[in-house]
């Protein structure tokens, strides 16, 4: 006998494949970020806020050439800097923006790019941090390089709609499909080097929510999505 956590993915796997099925005969044509403007990340991204300056002596990478040759093919634009806080803590960000949320797009995600690298990931849970008076959906991952270990925290947000799933993503992908759009993406990545997993998504939640607050109405749409721009 089926569970409802079972039949509701039985039902969403099913809305899936109609979706798809439908998707493809209607041929999204037009682009999303023709009608409401492409992003410029490092005017979107502020460099300074609250506490949290800009680091320019400690540049952000964790990615091999070859990977970051690909990434310059899937996306128009990345963005990667390293911040410091008020008590001297050292927060990552990373994000890419690509115009056509495609397949291939969707496909360079954290949780399959960093097992690319050699990291090992320890854990890999959805969960929801506190950003204003919503709390935002995100992706908690733990990676671990030799002695390095990573607290990473990410989201996708494809057109409007975030999704932190690989479903989800694509669930937001075909209701843009739908209606002949093509969704642009965006990749945000926070993460630090810390052994004390708890600690670090607790800053880098802080991070996050003092960076959306500095931010324009216009830049919180695009980086956190309709439902939690605020």
């Amino acid at each position: 006998m089926l569970t409802g956590v079972r039949l509701r993915a039985l039902f969403a796997a099913l809305l899936l494949v109609c979706a798809s099925g439908l998707a493809h005969v209607i041929k999204p044509t037009r682009h999303l970020a023709d009608q409401i403007g492409k992003v410029d990340l490092d005017r979107v991204f502020p460099t300074q806020f609250g506490d949290w300056r800009l680091d320019t002596s400690m540049p952000v990478s964790i990615i091999s050439p070859d990977v970051e040759a690909l990434l310059k093919t899937l996306y128009a634009q990345t963005v990667s800097r390293t911040y410091v806080g008020p008590s001297g803590e050292r927060i990552m960000l990373s994000v890419a923006y690509g115009g056509d949320q495609s397949d291939a797009t969707r496909a360079h995600r954290p949780d399959v790019c960093y097992p690319s690298q050699g990291f090992e990931i320890l854990s890999n849970v959805d969960t929801v941090i506190d950003v204003g008076q919503s709390q935002l959906p995100v992706r908690h991952m733990l990676a671990k390089l030799g002695q390095r270990i990573e607290p990473v925290t990410f989201w996708f947000v494809v057109g409007e709609h975030v999704a932190v799933s690989g479903q989800q993503q694509k669930i937001a992908q075909l209701r843009y499909g739908l209606r002949g759009v093509i969704p642009d993406g965006m990749l945000v990545r926070v993460s630090s080097i810390d052994p004390d997993a708890p600690t670090a998504y607790r800053t880098q939640a802080r991070f996050i929510a003092d960076m959306r607050a500095a931010m324009t109405r216009p830049a919180r749409l695009r980086v956190f999505g309709s439902a939690f721009a605020g």
